[in-house]
């Protein structure tokens, strides 16, 4: 009888002590819900502020091929190019925001051709969590990638396209070509469906913008003065290197935003360092670009270039946008060694077609 008494003030003390520890417990939990929260809300903004810089290094992309075009053309067509470069950023990112961006990224479709909706279609994401971006900053990367598609015809066709001629031209790749093009790959259309990869658009965007330049040149045919009677070639000298060398600087540092924005994150470790292998993976493949085009040019004419040397630069930029997140260092360089030979034989080729 004397341990059953003795057993209940053991069982109220603890009760007292459960029921004093219970509230304790809660708050923890309470607080660590919280904290989860905020860090949520923190790498959400920190995505899309990640994103939304990126998108602003691209679009400063266009000052690069407006000095880029310019600089290796003559004076004379100076103005054009410059009046051109404006125009395909300015009609084009209201093209691509009424259209555009619903071609490409129209949701359910047959992967071929779909539409989802006129403009941006909404704001914010469903939850503000890591890896989750608004429409509107998703809509401000893509619409300088548009931009960048269409000014690569820029330079392409200068001096010899009217100026309305080419406004049509830059509209209809701007609204209809380039978002079908980018919703067979990234819109998870037929491309994607086969496992076709394209990490940051060295076909989605340049062979797009580089495929519409190239037929624009066939169709327009060379500048007066390009190739001799005989079929030869003649070079036609750009007014300002400086201009040009500048042009490609900025471009150089553009791609900065190109290639490690289109991981899309940057919060968390795995973002972080997929992040950062992008961004030195594109400069060790623009400097092996530049290296090999210059020993090439040397071997060939036994002088180097500077011309070919920039080309080398962005020959190794596009060459390393397709996979610059999957490829170790080393095989950054090689990308771009053989961008860089590539595009000294392209010239060459091209002059033996006799395209301009």
């Amino acid at each position: 009888m004397k341990m059953k008494w003795l057993k209940i003030p053991a069982l109220l003390a603890a009760a007292l002590v459960l029921g004093l520890a219970s509230p304790v417990v809660a708050q923890e939990v309470a607080e660590m819900e919280a904290l989860s929260a905020v860090d949520g809300e923190a790498a959400y903004a920190i995505d899309n502020m990640f994103l939304m810089f990126c998108a602003v290094l691209v679009l400063f992309m266009q000052a690069g091929f407006a000095l880029v075009e310019s600089g290796f053309n003559s004076a004379k067509n100076t103005v054009n190019i410059l009046f051109k470069n404006l125009m395909d950023l300015s009609i084009g990112m209201i093209l691509y925001f009424i259209i555009g961006y619903g071609l490409m990224y129209p949701g359910d479709g047959n992967g071929w051709l779909a539409f989802g909706q006129f403009g941006i279609g909404g704001n914010g994401a469903d939850v503000a969590e890591a890896g989750a971006l608004t429409l509107q900053v998703d809509w401000l990367f893509q619409v300088a990638f548009a931009a960048t598609a269409a000014t690569i015809v820029s330079g392409a066709v200068a001096g010899r396209m009217k100026f309305h001629a080419y406004l049509v031209y830059s509209a209809v790749l701007t609204a209809i070509i380039y978002p079908i093009s980018g919703y067979w790959k990234w819109g998870g259309g037929w491309l994607d469906q086969m496992g076709f990869y394209d990490f940051a658009g060295s076909l989605v965007v340049h062979a797009c913008g580089g495929f519409a330049a190239l037929a624009g040149a066939i169709v327009l045919g060379p500048r007066i003065g390009r190739f001799t009677k005989e079929g030869k070639s003649k070079a036609m000298p750009g007014h300002s290197l400086p201009l040009a060398t500048l042009g490609v600087f900025i471009l150089l540092i553009g791609w900065f935003g190109f290639n490690p924005g289109s991981q899309l994150a940057i919060a968390g470790k795995d973002n972080t360092e997929a992040v950062m292998l992008i961004a030195v993976n594109t400069l060790l493949a623009a400097g092996a670009g530049a290296v090999l085009a210059m020993v090439v040019t040397w071997v060939l004419h036994k002088k180097p270039d500077l011309t070919m040397a920039a080309n080398g630069v962005l020959a190794g930029l596009v060459g390393i946008t397709a996979n610059c997140d999957g490829v170790t260092n080393v095989e950054a360089i090689m990308i771009g060694a053989i961008a860089g030979i590539l595009v000294v034989l392209g010239v060459k080729l091209l002059d033996k077609l006799k395209i301009d």
